[in-house]
């Protein structure tokens, strides 16, 4: 039973396209309506020799020294959707269904490799190699959704950006390839993309698939013909164009916008999923700038803020926008799993939902809370900007609050 994989949508734009020696990161995570994201932030820590990580359903090696990471995820698993880490590293991930049935022995999921090249790779080519690494030895497997009744079973595809250059990686169990890109715009959905251009692969992926029948070794390689069910390698990338139309001109606004846009269908709001949770990163080609990362947290990015997080150390941590924690309770660690859904939501997506309610209801009321939340996001937008204008270096007590203020004013609007 192939499901349809969520219609998730991730962008990059690099100059000349995007503004100013910026590279522009975004994505939208499309997943089950009723799914919470939280935004978490996780420390650089060193690990002792020998000791091991619990992921969302198997344990592996841990390394001796993990980056900090900002994240946002699906609250009952260990991975992520899509995040950063202090070296201007990000990294989204993409369900995708390949002709090879995922498998549903529990391994790593796509979101966890998300985490792991985001807490073990310092550029975005090192987290390509971590994620390949891990796939080879640990596969990915496990149902994709808090679902006890059904395992939905996925492959994974991963948009790995760092500063300098862009990794668009797929993958079909432990053979994948990669594309490398370093201008214009790219957009990766819930389909196979790469085709002819390959500029890393699985070593054994051509014998693999000569070995199964599906390509006879004279023809050009095309990953996408190659790997796909027939006729689903179709360009999906509807907000491309938008990205296209800026001229050379993409910014976190443009990107924002380009993730609101429910009519292009890069914002999902369908009978079985939403967009649960956003973010948009600027990473300065220059690195004497600090990179911005903006997370809304909530669901539906036309009606939710993008609020900015820049890493610096002792960055205040924001429990508002994290879920409550059930330890070993949790029905996702217990076998077998998912016998029950606990409340998940936290105090942002509480007052979000109130706020949703307001603008369903309400079209004056609602209007006008939604003008002032988009004022308050565009300050920070400002603010952000003139930091990555201005000569001096950024004093980081100026920022270690950033995020955990944003958070904060807008749950006094909703008040």
């Amino acid at each position: 039973r192939m499901a349809a994989a969520p219609p998730s949508y991730c962008f990059v734009a690099f100059p000349p396209c995007s503004k100013d020696g910026l590279v522009v990161f975004g994505k939208n995570s499309a997943r089950p309506r009723d799914e919470v994201q939280e935004v978490v932030y996780f420390a650089a820590a060193a690990h002792d020799p020998g000791s091991k990580v619990e992921c969302t359903y198997i344990e592996i090696e841990q390394v001796p020294k993990t980056h900090a990471v900002v994240l946002s995820r699906p609250s009952w698993l260990w991975g992520a959707e899509m995040g950063a880490n202090e070296h201007g590293v990000c990294v989204a991930n993409e369900a995708v269904v390949t002709r090879e049935p995922a498998s549903e022995s529990e391994a790593l999921l796509g979101m966890d490799l998300v985490r792991l090249g985001l807490e073990r790779g310092a550029t975005a080519r090192e987290a390509l190699d971590v994620i390949v690494a891990l796939l080879e030895e640990h596969g990915q497997g496990g149902n994709y959704y808090e679902d006890g009744s059904s395992c939905h079973t996925f492959q994974s595809a991963f948009l790995i950006v760092d500063r300098n250059e862009a990794w668009i990686l797929e993958t079909s169990g432990k053979y994948w390839a990669a594309e490398k890109i370093t201008e214009g715009v790219k957009c990766i959905c819930n389909q196979l993309s790469l085709t002819t251009k390959i500029d890393a692969e699985h070593p054994e992926l051509r014998n693999y698939v000569r070995s199964q029948g599906w390509w006879n070794g004279d023809s050009d390689f095309n990953f996408s013909e190659v790997f796909s069910l027939a006729d689903d390698h179709l360009a999906c990338c509807s907000g491309r164009e938008s990205l296209e139309k800026q001229g050379g001109d993409v910014s976190a606004q443009a990107m924002i916008d380009v993730l609101r846009d429910k009519d292009s269908g890069v914002c999902v709001d369908s009978e079985s999923f939403l967009t649960t949770a956003s973010i948009v990163s600027v990473l300065p080609q220059d690195p004497s700038f600090p990179c911005v990362h903006y997370f809304t947290g909530t669901p539906d990015p036309s009606r939710s803020i993008f609020k900015p997080f820049i890493f610096v150390d002792d960055v205040k941590l924001v429990p508002k926008v994290q879920s409550p924690s059930f330890g070993n309770d949790d029905p996702a660690k217990k076998i077998p799993r998912f016998q029950e859904k606990p409340d998940r939501r936290h105090e942002l997506y509480k007052a979000h939902e109130w706020a949703r309610s307001l603008l369903e209801n309400d079209q004056d009321k609602g209007q006008k809370l939604m003008r002032i939340m988009l004022d308050l996001e565009k300050q920070g937008l400002e603010a952000m900007e003139d930091i990555l204008t201005r000569t001096e270096v950024l004093d980081p007590a100026e920022v270690v609050d950033l995020f955990y203020d944003c958070v904060d004013t807008e749950l006094k609007f909703f008040k």
